[in-house]
């Protein structure tokens, strides 16, 4: 049984307020079974990019993107409620428009991860397994998120 529309979304479709998001030939998934792995997955994929708003070297954008990948297969309730939300609404939209994240956002995310990354790395001074545990998050999360595609602003 498919999961009906919140209030609004419907109207949204149709006035193209919600580009991409329902994607073409991919709706919501048949099996319950599926969709609800796909939900959970997309949950962990948020609480993941919650993380990553405050910890070095776990990038936000990817994860933000995952979850939007997995919400629309799995429930367009939670998929409409992520676009609208402040802080990740804008970073989902432009990607299911565009395919890319715009550079302001980019930038935001390596300046973000930087600054956490040497906040963290003087915090831990003498200690350098952790030290290099944030250097090794902050190379991983920086590649994560040069490798997404770029909109000039």
């Amino acid at each position: 049984m498919r999961e009906a529309l919140p209030s609004g979304v419907r109207e949204k479709e149709a006035a193209g307020g919600m580009a991409g998001a329902r994607h073409s030939g991919a709706g919501v998934h048949g099996s319950a079974v599926v969709r609800a792995l796909l939900w959970c997955a997309g949950v962990l994929a948020l609480v993941l990019a919650v993380l990553g708003v405050v910890l070095p070297g776990l990038p936000t954008t990817p994860f933000v993107l995952l979850a939007g990948a997995c919400f629309v297969r799995a429930s367009p309730r939670a998929h409409a409620w992520l676009l609208d939300t402040r802080l990740f609404g804008p970073m989902l939209r432009e990607w299911e428009q565009h395919h890319r994240i715009s550079r302001r956002i980019k930038r935001f995310a390596l300046g973000a991860m930087a600054v956490m990354a040497t906040v963290s790395i003087i915090y831990f001074n003498g200690q350098p397994w952790l030290q290099a545990a944030v250097l090794t998050g902050v190379v991983a999360g920086t590649a994560a998120v040069a490798r997404i595609p770029t909109r000039r602003d």
